[in-house]
């Protein structure tokens, strides 16, 4: 019998909770098919079949969250291995015994797992699209988002009527959502971070004038650059100028680690919940590069497609919510680090120029929370000040970058 183990998924994970099982007890597997889905602190990673062979049993409930080690599921060999190392069990744990028959009962009740992306199944919910019905193109049976717009446009969609009668359930007092998945992992990792740094925000509006002019030349140019690409290019040197804020404390030593590399997280709402993929050394890329990486990870950031080396290490987290409609906000840090910043809503406003002429500007709201265990506010000023002096001038960006 091959065990089927929890392992590290990502850097520096210890646990993780069961958020699907892709088979149920009896089905037949192939090797390196995915087998359970499983939600870590920054996204849902599949686990596949170390081996081919038939599913035993299912030891762990969905919802419930294990550390790394713990086995899973058990599979049955059916052809010799010899591609893959398999760990056998020496012994079994009396615990999982003793859930195994009633985790595999009520895996029984529940309709086989289509494979899809978080993504896929939105789009299949918003649709009214049953997962089920959808053929699926890929030899491995997920099914993807051309599927269902393919099935979709086939019209063969069941009539209301032609639909499989669900049994009503007794009414419910309230509405319910599971809290569980990514969703439950943010509540984590927020609740860690707004209990352990001492937070303050410190507010700034910014002129973006100049700035959006820029733009739409370089756009008229054929060379678009994303609003978000001179963001991470001014917040780069600002950091470096205030190295402070691309930093982690480390209690246990009592030190301040000042990072030497520049890992810009770019906080990504999804329709799971909000994570933040990483354009490692931003410092050493081009304004067209940091333009086409924000654009890819963004993209396979909704379509659940990211990979664990997306979501690791970053020194420093921005958020621009500002096309969302924000005008304000007191983010909270993406622990371990030291400062957050967020870009708000872009809005035409009556100003005073420094000739005390009236003009009309584009103006963006920023709130910056910090770690006042590590700055001060008169450092946030500053670095704030010179992040806004960039923006305000593209001009001294563009030869900062000389």
């Amino acid at each position: 019998m091959i065990e089927v183990k929890l392992h590290d998924v990502g850097e520096g994970m210890t646990e993780g909770e069961i958020a699907n099982y892709l088979v149920q007890v009896g089905d037949r597997v192939t090797i390196d098919q995915p087998v359970v889905e499983v939600s870590t602190d920054k996204m849902v990673a599949e686990l596949p079949a170390p081996v081919s062979g038939v599913v035993t049993d299912l030891l762990i409930p969905v919802g419930q969250t294990v550390g790394v080690g713990t086995v899973l599921l058990l599979i049955e060999a059916t052809e010799a291995q010899t591609a893959v190392t398999v760990e056998r069990t020496v012994e079994q744990s009396q615990q999982p015994q003793q859930l195994q028959p009633t985790v595999t009962a009520l895996l029984k009740e529940r309709p086989k797992r289509v494979l899809a992306t978080p993504y896929t199944r939105k789009i299949a919910r918003d649709l009214g699209i049953d997962l089920e019905l959808v053929p699926a193109v890929d030899p491995s049976g997920r099914v993807t988002e051309e599927d269902v717009r393919r099935f979709v446009e086939s019209g063969t969609t069941p009539e209301p009527d032609q639909r499989p009668v669900a049994v009503e359930a007794p009414p419910a007092p309230v509405d319910t959502i599971p809290f569980r998945g990514i969703r439950k992992q943010i509540a984590k990792k927020m609740t860690q971070s707004l209990f352990t740094i001492p937070h303050v925000t410190h507010f700034e509006e910014v002129d973006m004038t100049r700035l959006l002019a820029l733009r739409e030349e370089l756009k008229a140019a054929g060379k678009p650059i994303s609003v978000n690409a001179f963001f991470i290019k001014a917040l780069i040197v600002a950091l470096q100028d205030f190295p402070v804020f691309n930093a982690k404390l480390d209690e246990a030593n009592e030190q301040i680690l000042l990072e030497r590399q520049y890992h810009i997280g770019v906080a990504t709402e999804t329709a799971d919940g909000l994570i933040v993929p990483v354009v490692r050394d931003a410092d050493q890329l081009t304004m067209q590069q940091l333009h086409q990486q924000v654009a890819d990870l963004s993209t396979r950031a909704k379509t659940g497609d990211l990979r664990a080396a997306d979501l690791k290490a970053s020194t420093f987290t921005m958020s621009n919510v500002g096309p969302l409609g924000s005008t304000g906000a007191t983010p909270i840090i993406n622990y371990p680090e030291t400062a957050l910043i967020a870009f708000h809503k872009t809005k035409k406003r009556v100003c005073v120029d420094d000739q005390d002429q009236i003009v009309i500007r584009s103006m963006m709201n920023l709130s910056m929370s910090f770690d006042h265990r590590v700055a001060d506010g008169a450092t946030a000023v500053a670095f704030t000040n010179r992040f806004a002096g960039l923006i305000e001038h593209p001009t001294t960006l563009l030869m900062e970058l000389i």
